[in-house]
């Protein structure tokens, strides 16, 4: 099944092409017990995807403490760091065939991606994806994170491009919604949320994993 004609793909990072968010989840729950917070996995689940001042200001008001939400948010810092550096970040499956086939197909590839554009340069550099990539936009060059389509209206704009010829691959609902509202065909791969109907709804398509772009794109 081949669908519309794009020029680009605009790729979130983070349980798209890094399996990140194993570790994401695996450090806050690890910071949580520490620090004494209950909750955690709403937590998680109302933060995923979202980049670090929302994150934070989110945890501010969960937490009803600057400090509790400082302590917290340190402490995953220093975990994932460890986590990062010790044993790095594994790829999400068929990431790499993914971007050489989309490259061999002459696509344009850029990214959107809530973190840092300083982590998102050294992880994407580690992976050994970064040349893929014609352009980054990432999250501390925004002022509003996702769900705001703010990310991937940048993202088409550093391509030149519009959004109606941008299709964005996203895993979390954050990011799909992000898209969409942005103008961009949405394909969702999952990974830690399964697509509600809300989901199936904007969703171009819905992949098991990247092996599959091959038969969209």
């Amino acid at each position: 099944m081949t669908m519309k004609t794009f020029a680009a793909v605009i790729f979130d990072m983070d349980g798209v092409l890094l399996d990140s968010e194993t570790v994401c989840d695996l450090v806050w729950r690890k910071a949580a017990k520490e620090c004494g917070i209950a909750d955690i996995e709403y937590l998680i689940e109302k933060n995923r995807g979202c980049n670090y001042a929302d994150t934070r200001a989110s945890l501010e008001h969960d937490l009803q403490s600057v400090s509790a939400a400082d302590r917290f948010m340190n402490r995953i810092a220093v975990l994932f760091n460890k986590i990062e550096t010790e044993e790095g970040l594994p790829s999400m499956k068929g990431a790499r065939e993914a971007l050489e086939y989309l490259t061999k197909k002459g696509y344009r590839i850029a990214l959107a991606s809530s973190t840092d554009g300083d982590a998102v340069r050294r992880q994407m550099k580690n992976a050994g994806f970064i040349d893929f990539f014609e352009t980054l936009t990432t999250g501390d060059t925004v002022a509003r994170g996702k769900p705001d389509p703010e990310i991937y209206e940048r993202a088409c704009a550093s391509l030149g491009l519009s959004p109606d010829v941008c299709c964005a691959i996203e895993d979390s609902p954050n990011g799909m919604r992000s898209a969409y509202r942005a103008g961009l065909s949405c394909i969702m791969v999952p990974d830690k949320i399964a697509p509600d109907d809300e989901m199936k709804k904007i969703a171009m398509c819905i992949l098991p994993s990247l092996d599959a772009i091959g038969t969209v794109l």
